[in-house]
């Protein structure tokens, strides 16, 4: 158990945005968590899975909705997670972010620092995932329900008792952010101490911090970053063109570079559904999720989320390997139907072979 420093918090965001291919949040509303949650003397407590008792119970909690309209409350936020204790019988020991975000993972440590319980050092997905039932735990047979849905402020509250599938929950929670300005607060898949020491990608939030801090010390950030992810930098350009439109749910954005550099004689475009999905290089595929596709600002190394990009914008495209978990034939096949959903039929290839198939 430690507690977290305000400028621990802060790296926090920074890293956990790293990992976000472009999504989980606008970091500025992590900021201002972090910012809110210090101001008001609340401590952020960290605990490592191995340190959870086995019995304890531990609740995901994650925001929902897309990425252009989100808003962020958190004495709703806390309010879902007491909805959820309450309606299942339960004191939570602990709630674990369900994915690396530069403010999902901040919205998981402020509702347990206001409810005074630790975070977990882990998370449901070692990257930002456009879907509710896209984690980790649907590859091990978790249930995702019970789980508590409410709009920002919590006027709306809805429990979902159970469903047929974890899929079917990612529906229910997507219509009603949809209806409820496309933003949620989900509080869900309640995990044992025990299946918190094996399903969760471990130790995810301290490796966070340590990218966060190189890059606010870093004399080059983003080669720090590549050398603490063992990720590759796929581009380095300029946006010609930048597309966003948000329905159901989600914010879609679709972005075309040119070159600059050594990579002035090449063009790549992306596509993302919340996260940047795919990418194409010369018209040839670069990299393809689950594997994390981040725009970056070359000269700080911070992400740059999707919805924010704009023309004449120059940014760095940096690529890291998917958690393996997410390369196994299970995980693959989650991603092959959210993938295939968003009109992408790519065959999924690792990205560091791809790149070596690019030079």
């Amino acid at each position: 158990m430690r507690t977290l420093t305000q400028q621990e918090l802060l790296d926090l965001v920074d890293g956990a945005a790293i990992f976000s291919a472009g999504g989980g949040g606008d970091p500025d509303v992590g900021y201002e968590i972090v910012d809110r949650l210090t101001s008001s003397g609340f401590a952020a407590r960290m605990v490592a899975p191995s340190e959870v008792p086995d019995d304890a119970k531990v609740v995901n909690f994650a925001c929902v909705g897309a990425t252009t309209t989100l808003e962020y409350d958190s004495d709703a936020a806390v309010k879902a997670l007491k909805v959820l204790e309450e309606y299942a019988g339960f004191s939570a020991f602990a709630t674990i972010p369900v994915e690396l975000g530069g403010f999902n993972t901040l919205a998981a440590v402020d509702v347990a620092a206001r409810h005074g319980i630790p975070v977990v050092d882990a998370d449901g997905a070692g990257r930002s995932v456009p879907e509710v039932h896209l984690k980790v735990y649907t590859i091990d047979g978790i249930p995702l329900t019970p789980m508590v849905v409410t709009d920002v402020h919590a006027k709306n509250v809805v429990v979902a008792k159970e469903t047929a599938d974890a899929k079917a929950a990612e529906r229910i929670a997507r219509v009603l952010a949809a209806e409820w300005n496309h933003s949620a607060c989900t509080a869900r898949r309640i995990l044992t101490g025990a299946q918190v020491k094996t399903s969760p990608i471990q130790l995810s939030l301290s490796r966070s911090i340590r990218v966060g801090e190189a890059l606010r010390k870093a004399a080059r950030p983003i080669e720090a970053v590549l050398k603490e992810t063992r990720g590759f930098k796929l581009f380095e350009g300029i946006a010609d063109h930048a597309s966003r439109k948000t329905e159901e749910g989600f914010t879609f954005v679709d972005v075309r570079f040119h070159g600059t550099g050594e990579y002035s004689k090449s063009t790549v475009r992306f596509t993302a559904k919340n996260e940047v999905l795919v990418a194409y290089k010369d018209e040839k595929l670069a990299a393809v999720a689950p594997d994390i596709i981040t725009p970056a600002d070359p000269e700080k190394g911070k992400c740059v989320t999707a919805e924010k990009i704009r023309q004449g914008d120059k940014l760095t495209i940096i690529v890291l390997p998917a958690p393996q978990k997410w390369r196994t034939s299970k995980g693959l096949g989650l991603w092959k139907d959210v993938l295939q959903s968003a009109g992408i039929h790519e065959k999924y290839v690792p990205a560091e072979k791809l790149a070596g198939q690019l030079k």
